[in-house]
């Protein structure tokens, strides 16, 4: 991890305190401003109500947390954002869907499709699914929410045409085009490729990205140079390079890719001492080390696996824990 230092715009200002006037956990999130109107938003751990395996702001509906967490995780992120959040059921395809023509305030926090349990506060009508990896919309203040726990948030932007965009983008997902198929649907809507703006939010990296030897060939083959060796000594592969090459090929300026890793990088020095972080390190089974020991451990802070900040599978694998969370990555045009 790079030694930038944080400042006090890295993290939402309330998120310094933990708790509300009411005494509830206050979400700790990490905004970016991609570009003038339009604003990333990365979720971590920290900060709401789930507990055990889930703890503590899972946003994830359909792993077996108290649906009344994530309701009332999702509901305090909305208030966070000052924006209504859509949410649609990801299936690991290269489909994506232009939410404007569905669009309603079906849930407290907004707009919700994505198989979600209701909460005892919601109401008992299941609103219906929409399976899809990629979402658009032209719509202000609604922001486009993908859930990651170690798959690549690619969060997308056209400024001038005021549209938006995000894909989920785990392994199958690049290789069924889910970046291309978002894309596509955002030209649809007045979008031009040359004018938009991405950012790749935190995923599991090319050195901790473990997968079967035939499995990398196939993706390497696919997405030339994404075949890694792993730190953990068997062959692996690199998501983000793939969809670098993914937003080339359709049409994306290499100079408009902005890098989330500085603002990262300063969110988690400013957390380095955070005794929840470090709770959740222990139960983690990451012992009792200071946490600005553990830090130090981290390669790429952008990392799932490595850097505690995010929920992650494989994390959770090893740690021998039955469930694992989810976080959310987000873009709104405001």
């Amino acid at each position: 991890m790079s030694n930038t230092q944080y400042d006090d715009a890295i993290l939402d200002s309330n998120a310094i305190a933990p708790t509300d006037k009411n005494g509830n956990p206050i979400p700790v999130t990490i905004p970016i401003m991609l570009a003038p109107g339009i604003k990333v938003v990365y979720t971590t751990r920290l900060g709401g109500v789930s507990e055990g395996d889930y703890a503590h702001f899972n946003l994830g509906g359909k792993s077996g947390d108290d649906p009344e967490h994530v309701l009332a995780n999702r509901v305090a992120l909305a208030g966070v954002l000052g924006a209504k959040i859509s949410l649609i059921s990801q299936v690991h395809s290269g489909r994506a869907v232009d939410v404007d023509d569905s669009f309603v305030l079906n849930r407290p926090f907004g707009f919700d499709v994505s198989g979600t349990k209701a909460g005892d506060g919601e109401s008992d009508e299941e609103p219906s699914v929409i399976e899809a990896d990629g979402q658009v919309t032209a719509q202000r203040n609604v922001a486009l929410g993908m859930f990651a726990a170690d798959c690549l948030p690619v969060l997308l932007a056209d400024p001038e045409a005021g549209v938006i965009g995000a894909a989920h983008c785990g392994r199958r997902g690049l290789q069924r085009g889910v970046i291309g198929a978002t894309i596509d649907r955002m030209t649809a809507k007045g979008a031009r490729t040359e004018r938009i703006v991405a950012t790749l939010g935190p995923c599991i990296c090319g050195d901790c990205y473990e997968v079967g030897g035939d499995i990398a060939d196939e993706f390497d083959a696919q997405f030339p140079g994404t075949f890694t060796l792993s730190r953990f000594g068997q062959p692996g592969i690199d998501i983000a390079a793939a969809a670098l090459q993914e937003l080339a090929k359709a049409g994306v300026p290499q100079d408009n890719v902005v890098s989330s890793m500085p603002r990262v990088n300063a969110a988690t020095q400013y957390l380095d001492e955070d005794e929840e972080l470090a709770g959740l390190c222990r139960t983690d089974g990451e012992g009792d080390a200071r946490l600005a020991e553990r830090f130090r451990k981290i390669r790429h802070s952008l990392c799932t696996l490595e850097n505690p900040l995010w929920f992650s599978h494989r994390r959770a694998s090893l740690a021998g824990k039955k469930h694992e969370g989810r976080m959310l990555a987000l873009i709104v045009r405001e």
